[in-house]
């Protein structure tokens, strides 16, 4: 069986979200599993300097001019790259310029990612063919239309990874892009007048993925289908919408082996955590005090995060004794709220502004709780990484957090399932509740150390999740 990948980003060339975390472990963990599995990306910067060793596989005259598409291996994984200059060399993010304003030919630079993707299906590469084509997110929705389009056999998966992001582009658009006119209606990629890269994936697909079996429910819902869940909830009816959780990279995230630690860990040897402790303390200018329980946030700073709910929490956290520590950027608003805190509670509370990997693995291994308290949340890769760390996730219940974590309720702590704590309603006193529930656990240390080993028990390999991508993709071929 060979799968070709089709996406716009890859840990840890090229990364601006969780996106990339799975597209950059996923394939390597199929690979391990026996599938023959390749990925095909546009050249942008980071990804052609990254990947300098490549092979001319073919020189194509596309719609959007000429292209070479080139092939070559990274971390043991066949990579198909686009090379394009014209398109993907370019300053700024992959989707948007240094002035944060999206590029005006994305229509073009990401249907040109959906049409090699139809051309490979087709056989484009003379020595490998796929026989299934998974495309992730709007970047690759063109994919599964202009494969269906041709009328080939090969089968179709589409991963929605976030559906707030739909990729909208004018219907104007539509011939240049050599996308058939009967494609342009309800019953296809058209979304009010416009055209929807994302609902080309839902629509044409043969088979649809979300990223938790819970988010993959919520999207068939008014509150989190963004306009789509008419369509996905057809999908549902028909059997081709499931959820398969995410995975965490072990080869990455493990204390035991983490050498971005100041000591590595195990559930059999907790002591060696509060080393991590007492060195974030001290760099986030916290007192150092082990008998403080840390909590923490590793975010981007915006309300679909439920960041705001932190702000109004946080009185009541260092009142009750509780020390924070925040990583992340984003909105201005809340970017100057919890720079605020810090000047209003020295040594209690530590920000750092921005986005540091290497500090990500100081924070999760060195706090005690990690908070997570979106309005929705598709998977959530931080909760496994505390889980795996022993470093408790406090969550609410939405999307692949409900998937993830056990709330510490009596009947769970009891029965030795519990591995976090759950809250239910998007309000700071929900929020308070369950830190209350975090505190009064912490006083008693030898039942947080239980709920910390069985949280570092608990296996979210992407073993798990190339097994069940396997399991579909055998269903699809029959």
């Amino acid at each position: 069986m060979q799968v070709l990948h089709v996406c716009s980003e890859l840990f840890p060339l090229l990364k601006t979200g969780g996106l990339a975390d799975v597209t950059g472990a996923l394939p390597a963990a199929q690979i391990a599993e026996g599938t023959d599995v390749r990925v095909l990306i546009p050249g942008f910067p980071d990804i052609m300097q990254g990947i300098p060793e490549t092979n001319v596989v073919r020189h194509l005259d596309t719609f959007a001019g000429p292209v070479e598409v080139r092939y070559g291996l990274y971390r043991g994984v066949g990579i198909y790259v686009i090379d394009a200059p014209a398109l993907y060399d370019r300053a700024g993010s992959p989707y948007h310029d240094q002035s944060l304003y999206a590029y005006p030919d994305n229509h073009r630079r990401f249907a040109l990612l959906g049409w090699i993707a139809s051309e490979l299906a087709l056989g484009l590469d003379n020595f490998w063919k796929p026989d299934i084509v998974h495309a992730h997110d709007w970047h690759a929705g063109l994919t599964c239309a202009y494969i269906a389009a041709r009328g080939h056999p090969v089968k179709t998966v589409f991963t929605v990874h976030n559906l707030a992001y739909q990729g909208l582009f004018s219907a104007s658009h539509l011939h240049e892009l050599q996308i058939p006119a009967s494609f342009f209606g309800v019953y296809g990629l058209e979304f009010y007048g416009q055209i929807s890269y994302l609902k080309a994936g839902l629509f044409f697909a043969d088979h649809i993925t979300a990223v938790s079996p819970t988010y993959a429910h919520e999207i068939t819902l008014p509150a989190y289908g963004y306009g789509m869940e008419g369509l996905l909830q057809e999908r549902e009816s028909e059997g081709r919408l499931s959820g398969i959780l995410n995975g965490v990279d072990e080869a990455i995230w493990n204390p035991e082996t983490d050498i971005l630690l100041s000591a590595r860990y195990s559930g059999d040897n907790l002591r060696a955590k509060a080393i991590n402790k007492a060195y974030l303390q001290r760099v986030m200018g916290l007192d150092v005090d082990e008998n403080k329980p840390v909590f923490s946030v590793v975010s981007r700073l915006t309300s679909q995060k439920g960041l705001d709910l932190v702000l109004g929490a946080l009185p009541g956290i260092l009142e009750q004794g509780g020390q924070m520590v925040i990583l992340g950027a984003g909105d201005a608003v809340l970017q100057q709220a919890f720079l605020a805190a810090a000047a209003d509670y020295p040594g209690q509370v530590g920000v750092q502004i921005g986005y540091h990997e290497a500090f990500s693995h100081r924070i999760i291994g060195g706090a005690d709780v990690i908070l997570v308290p979106s309005r929705f949340e598709p998977c959530g890769l931080t909760q496994l990484y505390g889980l795996k760390y022993g470093t408790l996730p406090l969550v609410r219940r939405t999307g692949g957090l409900a998937d993830t974590v056990v709330d510490c309720s009596l009947e769970n702590l009891a029965d030795g399932t519990a591995s976090g704590f759950v809250f239910e309603d998007t309000t700071a006193q929900s929020l308070s509740q369950a830190v209350r529930r975090a505190m009064v656990l912490w006083t008693r240390q030898k039942h947080w150390r239980h709920v910390q080993q069985h949280a570092m028990s608990l296996d979210f390999s992407w073993q798990v999740a190339a097994q069940s991508y396997k399991a579909l993709y055998q269903r699809l071929l029959g």
